[in-house]
């Protein structure tokens, strides 16, 4: 819209024409500056930020993704998500040696270079963060970035809102629902140059997630397990379809090598800046409240 109308105001102000000619079933119309300024100043004691589409630490394969969230709300190093990015996803309910393979893969693909990104839930994921902690891991989440999901995860909230970052899409205090969990794994596998599942079962949200990748043309790995476990049908169905046998960080960075060199490449800077100006400076946008989405 920005390169369409040419301007932040211009296009605003054709939201509701556009919502119009969608067929919307409801108004659409911009949020009124009172209502921008309570959010930021929320975001703000919360110790997080607003990453924008076009602004620097905005992730470069993301903003590839044709449904790329126009706005992300970041809680932590918002510089990590400038580095190349793998993700490791897979079981809640993970073995006890799924776990500690996810998180030595972790381990050894932060080693190799690259930022471990996962969504924070139990088994896989948490363990995935714990390994990557060290050198970098990004959590992205189905609710807003202050909201503790599943609550036995409070203490690695903390530690990566400190020393990684936690992403969403939705805004502060957004309690996640099911509805959330497919868009929130589109951005998993659309910050990631590849997708490493290291448990699931036959019908799972990681294999959406893998699904996701391929559809955003992300190299997809695998790591083969028991037939006789259920958690690991969906893994090793996804081997049977072509994705790469996956036993150590070595056998991910091997293919991904020349992708990880590029994304580490500097960033060249727009040349106008879409930095947010002082809020103190903005002028009226008028309208009524509409949801973020």
């Amino acid at each position: 819209m920005l390169r369409r109308f040419g301007s932040a105001r211009a296009s605003l102000e054709m939201v509701p024409q556009l919502a119009r000619r969608g067929e919307r079933s409801r108004t659409v119309t911009a949020v009124t500056r009172s209502e921008a300024e309570a959010e930021l100043t929320a975001l703000h004691r919360a110790g997080a930020r607003m990453v924008c589409w076009g602004e620097p630490h905005y992730p470069s394969a993301l903003a590839a993704v044709d449904d790329a969230p126009p706005i992300l709300t970041v809680l932590g190093r918002a510089e990590l998500l400038e580095s190349p990015m793998v993700a490791v996803v897979g079981a809640r309910n993970a073995s006890a040696s799924g776990r500690r393979f996810s998180r030595d893969l972790a381990a050894s693909l932060g080693r190799g270079g690259v930022v471990v990104v996962s969504g924070l839930a139990r088994g896989i994921d948490a363990a995935a963060h714990l390994g990557a902690l060290e050198t970098g891991s990004v959590a992205v989440v189905a609710g807003g970035v202050d909201v503790v999901y599943p609550a036995e995860n409070r203490g690695l909230h903390e530690e990566l809102a400190r020393d990684g970052a936690i992403v969403a899409e939705l805004p502060l205090g957004t309690e996640p629902q099911a509805r959330h969990f497919p868009r929130r794994n589109r951005i998993i596998s659309g910050m990631a140059l590849g997708v490493v599942v290291v448990e699931a079962a036959a019908r799972s949200g990681s294999l959406i997630t893998a699904r996701l990748a391929l559809e955003q043309g992300r190299d997809v790995f695998a790591v083969p397990g028991s037939p006789l476990d259920p958690r690991c049908r969906g893994s090793n169905d996804l081997l049977r379809h072509g994705a790469t046998l996956t036993e150590s960080g070595e056998d991910v960075l091997s293919q991904l090598g020349p992708l990880v060199e590029r994304a580490l490449q500097p960033r060249p800077r727009p040349a106008q800046s879409l930095e947010t100006p002082n809020v103190q400076s903005w002028p009226p946008l008028g309208g009524k409240r509409s949801h973020r989405e």
